[in-house]
């Protein structure tokens, strides 16, 4: 499993949690921990990751957007669920599904930002915003405190796809 996730926004609480809830159960998770330097091309090994992997948790949080590394992550996230099947999972942590799917408020501002670094070629950004649309319009869990019981859920869910991907 490949855990998506803007680390300035919820690594040491949400996040963090989730992946100890998730490695509990046992379930391979890949979460990078790595300090990633701003303008970095996202390293092949996290691309082969998320290749490789039989789902993707993606935590939506105000400042995900962002990120162009977290959003090369959600564009070859959408890829592999079209291409190979990855199941999905959108978590928005602290954001209305609606400003992600429409990209208002901050996300809104973020995109400004991209189509602003990168007006001599828009096609990165053109990706990413039918990215974030493609996930916002999943079946997806808002989580506001909820933690222990959207982590043992999850962790359920994710199991039983798992146990029933192998029949």
């Amino acid at each position: 499993m490949f855990l998506s996730f803007r680390g300035e926004d919820s690594r040491k609480n949400f996040t963090g949690h989730l992946y100890s809830g998730l490695s509990r159960f046992k379930l391979l998770v890949f979460k990078d921990d790595e300090k990633l330097e701003k303008g970095k091309v996202i390293a092949p090994e996290l691309l082969k990751a998320i290749e490789q992997s039989m789902f993707s948790v993606i935590v939506l949080s105000k400042n995900y957007a962002s990120s162009s590394w977290c959003l090369d992550e959600l564009a070859k996230i959408i890829e592999c669920g079209d291409q190979k099947g990855q199941k999905i999972f959108p978590v928005f942590y602290d954001v209305d599904p609606s400003d992600v799917r429409k990209q208002t408020g901050s996300f809104q501002d973020d995109f400004a930002k991209h189509e602003e670094k990168y007006r001599e070629n828009m096609d990165n950004v053109r990706k990413w915003r039918a990215a974030m649309t493609r996930v916002a319009n999943l079946s997806g869990w808002p989580s506001k405190n909820r933690l222990g019981l959207f982590t043992l859920y999850l962790a359920y869910a994710i199991q039983n796809l798992y146990r029933f991907s192998k029949l």
